[in-house]
């Protein structure tokens, strides 16, 4: 049976130091600030729509990795610039900076999501816009790309 939603209060309060260091990692710390506030606008607008709480973590997700496609498209910069590390207590996936830092977009998320997050492929995979393949696909393919360099 369905878990009811718990009150938005306690599911922010319970995802977004999380969310927040994941939209850093992908954008950055001042774009993250931004990205962070829509997410959870976005998060907010449609909680009372929500027919169970199953899976709110990897929802959360979902809107911050949508939420940050959407500013990069929008704010491409002519030339690649350094992402800035977060400066905060190192996270547990923190780890993963120096290493998942170098992959294509796709597979940095699907290797932070996976290894960092440990969230399941069915997770990646909505967090992602994808099939649990193509989540999957890019996981492996991210690891592949680490050991090639012989990091992993």
């Amino acid at each position: 049976m369905p878990t009811a939603a718990p009150p938005f209060e306690r599911f922010y309060e319970a995802t977004r130091e999380e969310i927040y260091r994941y939209l850093v990692r992908l954008l950055g710390r001042q774009s993250a600030e931004d990205a962070f506030q829509e997410t959870f606008l976005k998060a907010l607008r449609a909680y009372g729509r929500l027919v169970h709480a199953d899976n709110l973590r990897a929802w959360a997700f979902t809107i911050a990795t949508r939420v940050a496609l959407d500013e990069r498209r929008r704010a491409r910069p002519e030339h690649d610039l350094p992402e800035l590390a977060a400066s905060d207590a190192r996270p547990a996936f923190a780890e993963l900076e120096h290493l998942a830092g170098t992959l294509p977009r796709t597979e940095r998320a699907a290797v932070v999501l996976r290894y960092g997050y440990d969230l399941a492929y069915a997770d990646i995979a909505a967090a992602l816009g994808s099939s649990e393949e193509a989540a999957r696909q890019a996981t492996s393919s991210g690891v592949r790309r680490l050991r090639k360099k012989g990091v992993a």
